[in-house]
């Protein structure tokens, strides 16, 4: 890692804990400016707490990335308090499961305003920000679950498919203004979201127990870890990645690789 590869550039990061936390401490770790949002106040306080600890620049705003009023205020403080936006790292979601019949109405539109919406908000209002300082860019956080999905998570599945089509469009609309747009595809990774899944589908097993069980469905024997996600959405926003837009990177330990023959 170079100490100094974003000095001077300014990030907005939303989801304060999981692969959005450590994307914020990479970036941060390597001099970019970073203002993270999210709702979860426990998640909050930790990522303040520890940038605190380790005398990282980055500040947390608690926003719900759903609403454009608190969305547009977030770009503001970043542009107010850094003089511009360089960098978004679209990371916050929520994964609720069920079927088509058995998810409502309101679960299904939070899940994609969530998910899908505040990818939206964000770049309709820090893409400006990002045209005046001549560039930036984005990544945004999908799933390996918008290439092959497993059952019973219909709302979370749409969402991540979703997110693969709006950063093409995103990223062939403002390559002319030198803004590049990709996006990442997990497999299992160690967060708070697979923390659920564990509790949900785990019956008697123990959190570890569990984990170990998804990573051995990963050819690599084991699952990732938010830093592993954080590094690569570190190149992508980085200037190393300057030809590199309108592109999805499937990072999952080569689950994808084999399903076809499955």
């Amino acid at each position: 890692m170079m100490e100094d590869e974003f000095e001077g550039k300014a990030a907005l990061v939303t989801g304060t804990s999981g692969i959005g936390r450590a994307s914020a401490i990479r970036l941060a770790e390597a001099g970019a400016e970073v203002l993270v949002c999210g709702v979860d106040a426990g998640a909050n306080r930790a990522l303040e707490t520890f940038a605190a600890s380790r005398g990282l620049p980055i500040r947390v705003r608690r926003a719900d990335v759903t609403q454009e009023i608190e969305v547009e205020a977030a770009v503001a403080d970043c542009v107010d308090h850094s003089g511009g936006l360089d960098i978004i790292v679209n990371a916050a979601a929520v994964h609720p499961y069920g079927t088509v019949l058995d998810t409502d109405g309101a679960t299904f539109a939070r899940c994609l305003a969530v998910n899908v919406g505040s990818i939206h908000l964000t770049a309709r209002h820090g893409i400006p920000e990002m045209i005046q300082r001549g560039g930036g860019a984005i990544v945004n956080l999908s799933s390996v679950q918008g290439y092959a999905c497993q059952q019973g998570i219909a709302a979370y599945v749409a969402s991540k498919g979703a997110i693969h089509a709006l950063t093409r469009a995103m990223a062939i609309d403002h390559a002319g203004a030198k803004i590049r747009v990709n996006s990442v595809s997990p497999g299992s990774v160690r967060t708070p979201i697979l923390a659920l899944a564990a509790q949900k589908l785990g019956s008697d097993l123990s959190e570890e127990e569990v984990f170990a069980r998804f990573g051995a469905a990963h050819p690599i024997g084991r699952i990732g870890e938010p830093e592993e996600i954080a590094e690569m959405i570190a190149y992508l926003v980085s200037d190393r990645a300057g030809f590199v837009t309108g592109a999805d990177f499937v990072i999952d330990g080569g689950l994808t690789a084999g399903l076809a023959v499955r």
